[in-house]
């Protein structure tokens, strides 16, 4: 079915958002931080592997490479196109309103919290590719695979940022 990884993917940042608000304080913050740094590992390994198989290739006994430059320049555009339409800038604005919104004027951590967990859900090559196999192939495991780590992320950022993160 087309579209399941992206309802998939919204279920589990929103589950980890709730359950980090209601359990966050059973886990330490060194856990905390220890989770944090086993997705980032997760998201590493994943993200090498998938270059890898773009641009390594075996020919015989010969292994060959290519479209390093495409690497570099995919991630030198992104940064630009990113920096020349505001793209944080535009979160943090959006973040005040849902702060407004909410009810959570009095929360000065709330649009930090918004912002980091928004930009870590949203932005990157899992997102993005998972998102276009998604859509246009029905694939979903990329997506599915993102949901776990985004769950572990979003409950992790909630239990220590805040409710904005969840937003």
């Amino acid at each position: 079915m087309i579209g399941l990884g992206t309802i998939i993917n919204s279920v589990s940042i929103v589950a980890g958002g709730i359950i980090g608000l209601f359990t966050g304080k059973l886990f330490k913050p060194e856990q905390q931080e220890s989770l944090n740094k086993a997705c980032g590992i997760s998201v590493l390994f994943i993200a090498i592997a998938g270059a890898m198989e773009g641009m390594l290739k075996i020919n015989g006994s010969e292994i060959s490479s290519g479209k390093s430059m495409l690497v570099v320049l995919c991630l030198a555009l992104g940064t630009i196109v990113g920096e020349l339409i505001g793209i944080e800038k535009g979160f943090e604005h959006f973040g005040e309103w849902l702060k407004r919104k909410t009810g959570n004027s009095g929360d000065i951590g709330f649009v930090n919290a918004f912002v980091t967990t928004s930009l870590t859900v949203s932005i990157g090559a899992m997102a993005i590719v998972g998102a276009i196999q998604d859509g246009l192939l029905g694939d979903y495991s990329t997506l599915a695979v993102k949901s776990v780590l985004d769950f572990i992320i979003v409950a992790v950022m909630t239990s220590s940022m805040g409710k904005g993160s969840i937003f």
